[in-house]
């Protein structure tokens, strides 16, 4: 039987465009899970380079960035709007 491999799947991959991003947005609010939430966010920001822009723009390396959105390193509520900021996404509530 022929051996079957997987490579890993990356969500920042997939994430190219603005709508791409804002639909990756919408879906990580829509979630009820707060890991999940931040999981989507991290994707956004690292996708396409984003996340050395953003991090420019806070003045901070990207490896502070990504402590900020880390899951091990519970992230402030502020630190996450910033992110978005920079991404020029607003939150909204319906």
């Amino acid at each position: 039987m022929e051996r079957v491999t997987f490579d890993k799947w990356d969500m920042a991959d997939h994430i190219i465009t603005k709508e791409d991003v804002a639909a990756y947005l919408e879906a990580a609010l829509e979630e009820n899970d707060t890991d999940v939430r931040l999981a989507f966010i991290d994707a956004i920001t690292r996708s396409k380079g984003i996340a050395h822009q953003i991090a420019k723009d806070l003045n901070i390396t990207c490896e502070i960035l990504a402590s900020f959105l880390s899951l091990d390193d519970n992230p402030s509520f502020n630190s996450v709007a910033k992110a978005l900021d920079n991404l020029s996404f607003q939150l909204s509530v319906k």
